[in-house]
């Protein structure tokens, strides 16, 4: 049954949308596993939530920051809805950014105490790292806390379990519907910070309970209880965060976790395991797990979900082939993040889907580009705003409520398709060319590899074009005579590329632009 959106009933925190989830599903129903073989109930993961979370409410005040710097497993989301519970705010830590990142993250948020595990420092050797964590400073002389979950769980008593049993017990009354709460901050992500240092993206409560009630009313003839979903992608990542991990859990849909997405062999035989019927990942990650899986593995998947990078057509093929439809999304992490995404019944090949219920959309022309136009979007999943380096604590708020989200895009029967980032666009013979589209060409014809084109200035045509690929044999006349093939100008062939071992990926599996650049002025020191 189609259910509708209704932006009144998002209006409450997120523990209490889980506890309303809990009872609409049933709270003996086994909602969350992880890849240690670990099961929760409804009712399980409420008492583990709130023991944990009363234990670590000394860490912060309310709507103060702690920060998380945990993998997907169960403890990170008792962890989440424990911090949740009792109105602290919980910064979600991308482990893979590096020391300088996290250092800028720290007095950003000003987070006085950073909650990890020592398994997981092991297990990622990130000793180093967490020395460096330990020395930071949150405010000037004020050196931040690392503490160890290990050592939490230690301390919980008797006391503290009959206090969590007797919260739960009451928790209908305790955390009934949280209109008043619905504003506060709930948790705060980092972006890549591919412009610079990482600024922190304030999402509210409304606006992920928002986010998942709105993708559910998208998906609802198909998301629904019983279903298995398997979530290898980090929740420091708002895909991996809110579709990958919130949605299932408000749905009643068993949230299946895996700690990592690189693992391209475990993760079909995860899937056979649990015997998943979705899938939520990256077209870097799907197309990888696709190749390797053996016969058998995916067979119970339904849906795969795509989204954070465009879908290329081998990877399209290759789950063609797999007997699961795959669904084509996007979305920012300004939004929750999802904006629009592919159904069943309504999938639209080359497009993201339609937008989803309760957002607004305005289009901007942008000079100098024929086709697309710059995506501004408003609605109950808009960020809060931005948290900045140079403004530790503060929150700037999106202007009128409108989000840039700097994507070029054309929308055609309601149905949108992204022309590329407003950011991606080289100026070539006075014209504007798609950097994507490009990207797409080599594809078409090296579908086996990583395909990245960069621009640098050139004082002949304004800028150039360079071409790095881990495509071994690839050839600049080859890709000349399947772009003249292919109807493409002969000035959108890149002037040079660059064979690199491997292309540069971030954690949650979409190309390391950034770092990408680097290693083309590292290898092109004249560019």
């Amino acid at each position: 049954m189609t259910q509708t959106f209704d932006p009144n009933h998002a209006r409450t925190t997120l523990f209490s949308a889980f506890l309303e989830a809990a009872d609409r599903h049933g709270r003996d129903r086994v909602i969350v596993e992880d890849a240690d073989g670990t099961a929760l109930t409804y009712r399980a993961l409420t008492l583990a939530s709130l023991v944990l979370g009363g234990k670590l409410r000394s860490l912060a005040r309310p709507r103060e920051n702690v920060g998380v710097l945990l993998p997907n497993a169960i403890g990170l989301v008792v962890t989440i809805l424990g911090i949740n519970a009792y109105d602290r705010v919980a910064v979600l830590l991308n482990f893979s950014a590096g020391k300088k990142a996290l250092t800028s993250a720290i007095g950003t948020a000003r987070l006085r105490a950073i909650l990890t595990s020592r398994r997981f420092v092991e297990a990622g050797n990130f000793e180093e790292l967490i020395d460096a964590l330990a020395n930071a400073e949150y405010a000037p002389g004020q050196k931040t806390r690392i503490v160890y979950l290990e050592d939490v769980r230690k301390r919980i008593g008797i006391a503290d379990k009959i206090a969590g049993v007797a919260r739960a017990l009451a928790s209908k009354v305790v955390f009934r519907k949280s209109p008043a709460k619905a504003d506060d901050p709930a948790v705060i992500l980092f972006t890549s910070g591919t412009e610079g240092a990482p600024k922190g993206v304030v999402l509210t409560n409304a606006n992920i309970v928002s986010n998942v009630e709105q993708s559910i009313a998208q998906l609802s003839a198909v998301l629904v209880p019983g279903e298995v979903l398997v979530n290898p992608l980090p929740m420091f990542h708002s895909f991996g965060l809110t579709a990958g991990t919130f949605v299932p859990l408000l749905a009643g849909v068993k949230c299946a976790l895996y700690p990592s997405p690189l693992h391209y062999k475990q993760i079909p035989k995860f899937i056979e395991k649990v015997k998943a019927t979705w899938i939520v990942s990256t077209d870097t990650f799907l197309a990888g797990y696709a190749r390797v899986a053996d016969p058998g593995q995916l067979d119970t998947l339904r849906f795969a979900v795509a989204g954070a990078e465009k879908v290329k057509q081998p990877t399209r093929d290759l789950w063609a082939n797999s007997g699961a439809v795959l669904l084509e999304g996007y979305g920012v992490t300004e939004t929750s993040p999802v904006l629009a995404v592919n159904t069943p019944d309504d999938n639209r090949d080359g497009t993201v889907g339609r937008l989803l219920p309760g957002i607004e959309a305005r289009l901007e022309d942008v000079p100098g580009l024929s086709e697309g136009k710059r995506l501004f979007v408003r609605g109950p999943n808009v960020m809060a705003g931005y948290m900045y380096p140079e403004k530790p604590g503060s929150i700037i708020p999106p202007d009128g409520g409108w989000h840039d989200t700097g994507d070029i895009v054309a929308i055609e029967d309601g149905f949108v398709r992204i022309c590329g980032r407003a950011k991606r666009f080289a100026k070539l013979g006075g014209e504007m060319v798609s950097l994507g589209a490009i990207e797409t060409l080599a594809c078409g014809l090296w579908n086996d590899a990583q395909h990245v084109v960069v621009s640098f200035p050139d004082p002949r045509k304004g800028e150039q074009l360079l071409l790095v690929t881990d495509k071994a044999a690839a050839s600049k006349d080859e890709l000349l005579a399947h772009a003249r093939r292919e109807g493409f100008p002969e000035l959108w062939v890149p002037k040079s590329i660059l064979i690199v071992p491997a292309v540069p990926l971030l954690a949650t599996g979409k190309i390391d632009l950034q770092a990408t650049v680097e290693l083309a002025r590292q290898s092109r020191p004249s560019l």
